[in-house]
């Protein structure tokens, strides 16, 4: 019987229970395998009233899984009342990603899919990560620098290369070895993951017009090109540095696999304004795959059937494709 993927329920007050809810009424028209939803199935059945089957292992749950969403239990989220979070919740919602990602790590689990947590609620728990990506690297060994945050559609890969901190701190976070660090674990997950044997990587500028040659700054001159030259010697297909804003028209896009931003709103901006209901974050550089939908926990519509299920069910192929992938890889080893 074919393992099925794990997904974390995600804050339950949240759109979390919806959207993998609404991702399984949508099994079929989609083509997506037997997954199952750590979590409190009560906060399923607030906001859906479609089949929920209560499982006690993963075995138990493929078998389900035509039938019934299946829910392997953690421990009770309190009252649940979408749209309001609570320490219950949040509790719940870390007990279940510390549980999903174990059967992942433990291969028991194709591949973790992340539902959206509130990070000011884990935290009140005691939650100590910058948030669910660093928590995951370290449960699988990893260093969480060693783990990167790609985002992902259907025609745009990019990675920010600084993620969660003030703009103004970015140039000086910028090095030629951290630059070089994620542009690796990017063409790694690139081959592993989307089988793509000679990745190719574009960089974008952090300044306007990429520096101007100097003339509207040296980050160019001093940090991204030693980086792509370094790259290239070892024999990735990185180019650039290029003007962030001509690189993400669709005829720029068909000449990379992968676009490597300076900071987080260089590569987050066009790809939610392409990808906006069908973005993915995929985490690249760990053991396991791991993807969650590219949007937060939406409490201002939680429990109003308004939320769209498209970047959960986008989420879930992805790990599927990628764990597939790899698998293959490892057989032909």
């Amino acid at each position: 019987m074919t393992r099925p993927l794990v997904v974390s329920m995600g804050d339950p007050a949240g759109i979390g229970p919806e959207i993998v809810a609404k991702a399984w009424s949508a099994r079929a028209a989609h083509g997506l395998p037997a997954f199952v939803l750590v979590g409190d199935a009560r906060a399923v059945q607030r906001v859906w009233d479609g089949p929920v089957r209560i499982v006690g292992d993963l075995a138990e749950a493929t078998a389900a899984f035509a039938d019934a969403l299946p829910v392997l239990p953690v421990e009770a989220a309190g009252a649940i009342v979408p749209g309001t979070p609570d320490i219950d919740g949040a509790r719940c919602a870390l007990h279940a990603l510390e549980v999903a990602a174990g059967l992942a790590r433990s291969g028991g689990a194709r591949a973790l899919v992340t539902a959206p947590v509130s990070k000011a609620q884990l935290y009140s728990v005691g939650f100590t990560h910058p948030g669910q990506t660093e928590f995951i690297a370290e449960r699988c060994g990893i260093s969480g620098e060693n783990a990167v945050m790609m985002l992902a559609g259907p025609g745009l890969r990019v990675v920010p290369i600084t993620v969660h901190v003030p703009l103004a701190e970015v140039p000086g976070l910028l090095s030629v070895e951290l630059v070089v660090a994620k542009a690796r674990v990017t063409a790694r997950g690139l081959q592993r993951n989307f089988g793509i044997a000679a990745p190719r990587l574009a960089f974008a500028g952090l300044n306007p017009h990429a520096g101007e040659g100097g003339a509207l700054g040296r980050e160019e001159i001093d940090i991204l090109e030693p980086a792509i030259a370094q790259l290239r010697a070892e024999g990735i297909g990185a180019f650039g540095p290029l003007a962030a804003d001509t690189m993400f028209h669709a005829r720029a896009r068909a000449g990379y696999d992968a676009a490597l931003c300076c900071y987080h709103d260089q590569a987050l901006v066009p790809l939610k304004t392409l990808y906006f209901d069908d973005g993915v974050n995929m985490t690249l550089g760990l053991p396991i795959v791991r993807t969650s939908p590219d949007h937060g926990t939406a409490f201002g519509i939680a429990g109003q059937n308004r939320a769209e299920p498209g970047a959960m069910i986008a989420a879930i192929r992805m790990a599927a494709e990628a764990a597939d992938r790899r698998a293959e890889s490892a057989a032909c080893l």
